[in-house]
């Protein structure tokens, strides 16, 4: 079987952090936290990682990660930026009209599509997905079920910040019968979700209040896929564009997310989503004070041995 590929979305704009949290340095020698994920890919027996990131951010990220990466990890880099895979006429009806935002998770894995060979797993740059993750898609991927996608959730409450609202997938599973697998049945991408007065809630559009467990299961982006599923992504992503140029104005900050994709492509018995569990700890930085807690939480892991003191020593 082929060695998978690892995809890291990285052209996040940082808006709620205030800054570059991709390249904020956490660990004791510089790493950011996706050396850390980079780390655990490589030894669950991943082949290449593709760094997507803005072209702007070109320079900063060769020197931030990719100068102290050495021979250690085959990578590549592709390109997120305002215009790829975006027709002319849309782009510069947008950008008239002010849009700032990406377009969002699908577009970053799109614009990654040509590197793609083979089974792969995509994540975000900025969350910590731990080695236990790692271990059991990359064992998914190498194995002969990798054409099946793969989703592994978390637990809604450890997921959350403590300093705001977040967003999550929340996911509907089919639980398994007599030791059977699970299978996704739905993910919504729900995008106002937060902890108050010990409840977890999510304020809905129409201001509206939901009520959540604290074991929901929900996605943070770590999926693997087979390198077909590239073609319906492109067709799913073709389909928002269409629909985003009969009302730019009405939809100028849209964006096309991964589980949105997923969520239809289920629906529509296209792929069917094997649920992997791994008893894995989660954590990122959406919020500037989130900082402190992942710095402490990378010293431990470290001085506990799950990581070495330099994760990329020669």
């Amino acid at each position: 079987m082929e060695n998978p590929i690892l995809v890291v979305m990285a052209a996040g704009m940082g808006s709620r952090y205030g800054g570059l949290k991709q390249m904020d340095k956490l660990g004791k020698n510089g790493e950011v936290l996706l050396d850390y994920s980079v780390f655990d890919a490589i030894r669950s027996g991943f082949k290449k990682v593709i760094f997507v990131i803005r072209y702007d951010l070109k320079k900063d990220f060769e020197d931030t990660v990719l100068s102290r990466l050495g021979s250690s990890v085959k990578w590549e880099l592709a390109y997120q930026n305002p215009d790829s895979l975006i027709p002319e006429n849309i782009y510069a009806e947008s950008k008239r009209l002010g849009r700032t935002k990406p377009w969002g998770t699908a577009h970053a894995l799109l614009c990654a599509a040509d590197k793609i060979d083979g089974p792969f797993a995509v994540i975000n740059a900025d969350d910590f997905y731990g080695k236990e993750a790692f271990s059991v898609i990359g064992s998914h991927l190498c194995s002969p079920s990798a054409n099946e996608p793969v989703i592994v959730p978390y637990r809604l409450e450890n997921t959350l910040s403590l300093q705001g609202k977040v967003a999550r997938g929340v996911c509907e599973i089919c639980p398994g019968l007599e030791g059977n697998d699970c299978y996704l049945l739905s993910v919504e991408e729900l995008t106002a979700i937060e902890k108050k007065d010990g409840a977890i809630i999510c304020v809905n559009c129409d201001g509206s209040v939901r009520s959540l467990s604290a074991d929901t299961l929900v996605s943070m982006n770590f999926w693997g896929f087979p390198q077909s599923v590239l073609i319906e992504f492109k067709k799913y992503f073709d389909e928002f564009l269409s629909l985003y140029a009969t009302d730019i104005p009405g939809q100028l900050n849209d964006e096309c997310f991964i589980p949105r994709a997923v969520d239809k492509f289920i629906k529509n018995n296209i792929i069917s989503v094997k649920v992997l569990r791994a008893n894995s700890q989660w954590f990122g930085i959406t919020y500037k004070e989130d900082r402190e807690a992942a710095v402490k939480e990378l010293m431990h892991l470290t001085s506990t041995g799950v990581y070495p003191e330099s994760l990329w020593q020669e």
